[in-house]
């Protein structure tokens, strides 16, 4: 029997896993001898994520929550280890699985390898280039100890291969992201949001997403930002699902317009929803940027690097940078109507993780693991 542990640590690592999950419950319905044990690290807490949620996206409850809190980097890595290395004490595994790069990735990937126990990470060789990124110090030191790497483009194999990682432990398998966002394009939910009391017009509507410190927590450059979206929005209504922290800013610089809607947090299934109909997303999100590109629609990457490249190169994603005006140009480009086409982005289809688990069961059920 493989025994997988699967570790989320923050809401979007939920939306990579829950299709793993699926394929894991597949393959063992088909007589696969294979079952995990997923472990929420409580690294972020989000009063979203309730047992709704967890209904919504078809993933069942943790087996566990490590309720690691927050801190400092340091602090919040040091409670993920000490916990992680209790919750592998306890429930031995043959394999621990992480997903992106959030701290909770890096934590257990080292725990786990301190227990001699293989990791493999999904969305691995993905890099920016920007140190100054904290994602970034997880990517490099998560690859740097994982045993096999399984990857969403050729970009991030090429990255692999040029840190010296061999050709058999990199598996271009796709995007598990991906997986859950076409899975739910027929569930989509509609926030039935109203601007001057009337609904939303498809394509006649923006987006806007910020939460990254060097957009959000200079005060000058955000409410610089903030009026360049304005400015270069036309009349279109600009909705703005702001972070509690993000709107305390924003608040205080008191950014106010009749075409500036800030509502709360949505749902995956809600958010989906508003930028599958929107004229264009304006975002500091990485992620984001993925799921627009697979959607067809417009996006505006408010970032100076992007460790997602595919998703200018083969999708409808634009770096923009973080001078604000440095987005004029971009926005007069939509409004005009000539905002390129993305191309379909290899692999991108909605099978990776049934390509994961296939691989999984190749490794390991012929290793000395399972004699």
């Amino acid at each position: 029997m493989l025994k997988i542990t699967i570790i989320a640590g923050a809401r979007p690592n939920f939306m990579k896993i829950a299709p793993i999950i699926k394929a894991i419950e597949k393959a063992r319905k088909e007589g696969e001898a294979i079952d995990f044990r997923l472990v929420h690290t409580g690294q972020h807490y989000d009063k979203k994520m309730s047992g709704s949620f967890f209904e919504q996206l078809g993933i069942p409850e943790p087996h566990a929550n490590l309720e690691a809190g927050g801190g400092s980097q340091a602090e919040q890595t040091a409670n993920i280890m000490v916990r992680f290395e209790k919750e592998l004490l306890e429930n031995p595994s043959d394999v621990v699985l992480v997903v992106g790069d959030v701290t909770s990735t890096m934590a257990c990937s080292i725990t786990a390898k301190k227990l001699n126990i293989e990791v493999v990470h999904v969305e691995a060789g993905i890099r920016s280039g920007d140190l100054s990124m904290p994602e970034e110090i997880n990517r490099m030191v998560t690859d740097s100890i994982t045993d096999h790497f399984f990857t969403t483009s050729e970009i991030a194999n090429e990255n692999l291969r040029k840190a010296g990682i061999e050709e058999d432990r990199i598996h271009f398998v796709g995007n598990t992201m991906i997986d859950t966002l076409l899975a739910n394009q027929e569930r989509l939910v509609n926030p039935k949001i109203k601007v001057a009391g009337e609904n939303l017009e498809k394509g006649e509507y923006l987006v806007l997403t910020l939460h990254r410190p060097a957009n959000v927590d200079e005060e000058e450059k955000l409410k610089e930002m903030m009026q360049a979206i304005i400015d270069g929005s036309g009349n279109l209504p600009v909705i703005f699902p702001v972070h509690p922290r993000t709107a305390k800013i924003l608040k205080n610089l008191g950014i106010e317009h009749k075409n500036l809607h800030y509502v709360e947090p949505l749902s995956y299934l809600e958010f989906n929803y508003l930028v599958k109909y929107a004229k264009a997303v304006v975002t500091d999100s990485g992620g984001i940027t993925e799921e627009t590109t697979v959607m067809g629609v417009p996006c505006m990457t408010l970032r100076d690097n992007t460790e997602r490249p595919e998703t200018i190169t083969l999708g409808t994603n634009e770096l923009v940078g973080t001078d604000p005006k440095s987005l004029q140009p971009y926005l007069e480009k939509l409004m005009a109507g000539n905002w390129k086409k993305g191309r379909e982005i290899p692999l991108w289809d909605g099978k990776t993780a049934e390509r994961i688990i296939e691989r999984l069961l190749y490794l390991y059920q012929r290793s000395e693991i399972l004699i």
